[in-house]
C-alpha cells in the first residue's frame, strides 16, 4: 500500500486492503503450511487443547462450523468424529488445500469447504450446532461485534462458540525478545489497534486481546462459559526448538499449563487463550 489516497482512488478502503494483504499472506504458504508447523509439538499439543474442549461441549454428529479452517487439520479430525463440517477459510488456496485433503480420506460427504472470510458471514445461511475458530483466525477481523451478530444468528439457541485467539500478555515471548535487546518487538501485543505481522514476505493485519475485551464484543449475545491460558508456562510454538533442547523441563511446564491455566490472573496471559461462550 502506497497511502490513503491510492487506495481510494482504486475504491478500497484501509480495511479492505488489510484484508486483502492477509489474504495474499496465507495463500502464499498454503502449499507448505503443514510442513514445519504440522510437525511442531507445541502447535499440536494447543490444538490437541480445542479438540477435547469441542468434543466435550457438542454431542455426536453435531453441524459445526469452522472459521479460517486453514488446511482443514481441524475440521477433518471432527468428520472423523462423526460431525458434519462447513470449513470456511479468508484463503481460497487454503480452501483448495482442505478440499483435497477431504477428498484424498473420503470425507468430501461430512466437510464442506467454502471460500469465505469472517468478515463475510452475512453470506452464509444455515443453522448449526457450534462455531469454532482455532490458531487466531478472529485476530485479523476488525468488527467482532458484526461477528458476534452474525454468529447468534447462525448458532441454535444454546448453540456454543469455542475460539482460540492470541493474547495480549504472552511471559514467554515479552522474556524472550526483552533479553535479546529487542524492545519493540517484545511489545508488539501491547499495541491498542491493529499491528501489521510479517510473514513470508507478506503482512497479516492483527489485533490482540485479553480475554475480557475479546468477550466484551460477544457479551450482548453469548454468556461466558469460561476460558484459560494455552501456552503460558510453555514456550510458544515459534519456540519449538527450545523445547526439543529442553523436552524433560518444558514438559514439566506443561503439566503445569494444564493444572494452573484456567486459574483467575494467570488465564488472561499466555500465547493464545482458549474461550467458550454460549448462546443466550
Amino acid at each position: 500500500m502506497n497511502g490513503q489516497h491510492e487506495l481510494e482512488g482504486a475504491g478500497m478502503s484501509l480495511d479492505e486492503a488489510q484484508l486483502l494483504d492477509t489474504q495474499r499472506a496465507f495463500d502464499s504458504v498454503a502449499a507448505d503450511y503443514d510442513g514445519p508447523r504440522g510437525n511442531n509439538e507445541l502447535i499440536q499439543r494447543m490444538r490437541l487443547a480445542l479438540w477435547d474442549t469441542v468434543q466435550g461441549e457438542f454431542p455426536a454428529a453435531s453441524r459445526l462450523l469452522d472459521l479460517g479452517c486453514g488446511t482443514g487439520i481441524d475440521a477433518l479430525e471432527f468428520a472423523r468424529c462423526g460431525h458434519q463440517v462447513v470449513a470456511s477459510d479468508w484463503s481460497p488456496r487454503m480452501v483448495a488445500r482442505t478440499r483435497a485433503r477431504a477428498v484424498a480420506e473420503d470425507l468430501q460427504s461430512r466437510v464442506t469447504a467454502i471460500h469465505l472470510g469472517i468478515q463475510q458471514l452475512d453470506q452464509l445461511d444455515g443453522t448449526f450446532d457450534g462455531i469454532y475458530s482455532n490458531f487466531g483466525p478472529l485476530n485479523c477481523v476488525s468488527d467482532l461485534g458484526s461477528v458476534a451478530a452474525e454468529c447468534m444468528r447462525l448458532l441454535r439457541p444454546g448453540g456454543s462458540l469455542v475460539f482460540s485467539v492470541m493474547g495480549r500478555i504472552c511471559p514467554w515471548e515479552l522474556g524472550h525478545y526483552a533479553l535479546r535487546g529487542r524492545f519493540r518487538r517484545a511489545g508488539v501485543r501491547a499495541a491498542r489497534g491493529v499491528t501489521a505481522v510479517g510473514m513470508n514476505h507478506h503482512t497479516i493485519w492483527t489485533r490482540y486481546y485479553l480475554p475480557r475485551e475479546f468477550y466484551r464484543a460477544f457479551a450482548e449475545h453469548f454468556s461466558l462459559a469460561g476460558y484459560r491460558a494455552l501456552s503460558l508456562f510453555m514456550p510458544p510454538p515459534y519456540l519449538v526448538g527450545y523445547y526439543r533442547r529442553h523436552r524433560r523441563w518444558c514438559e514439566r511446564l506443561g503439566r503445569l499449563d494444564d493444572r494452573s491455566g484456567a486459574l483467575p490472573w494467570l488465564r488472561d496471559m499466555g500465547d493464545h487463550f482458549l474461550i467458550v461462550m454460549r448462546r443466550r
